[in-house]
């Protein structure tokens, strides 16, 4: 390997109401996402900085692109754990996981967005 780097470089999360999924994300993690199209494929970026941690991604809607509690977990940090709970609650998220303790690498949640995704939350304290 030529270059050290995090593993994961891009993720999507399948959507099956775009609008729905996207004002969810959006108020839930406070930021804007960007509309784009590729192909047979709608998405809404979320935006990016190339040079802060973190992994790009989209919402991502499209014929193959099916909403599901049981495949990969992507965890979304957060400054403030309880806040963001609730808020994603506020906002026809449901809770799996509240609040969770992991030892000194902070606090984890795991909730259902409104497609039926499972996503995961993780703050420092």
């Amino acid at each position: 390997m030529s270059r050290p780097n995090n593993p994961v470089g891009w993720f999507e999360i399948p959507v099956t109401d775009m609008a729905r999924a996207k004002s969810f994300y959006e108020t839930v993690f406070k930021v804007k996402l960007e509309d784009s199209r590729m192909e047979n494929f709608d998405l809404a970026m979320f935006p990016m900085e190339e040079k802060a941690p973190g992994s790009p991604g989209c919402l991502i809607k499209g014929e193959i692109c099916i909403p599901s509690q049981d495949g990969v977990l992507i965890y979304f940090t957060t400054p403030d754990l309880d806040s963001t709970i609730q808020c994603a609650s506020d906002n026809h998220g449901t809770v799996l996981l509240n609040r969770t303790g992991i030892g000194e690498y902070g606090f984890i949640a795991i909730l259902l967005d409104t497609e039926g995704n499972r996503i995961g939350l993780h703050a420092c304290d």
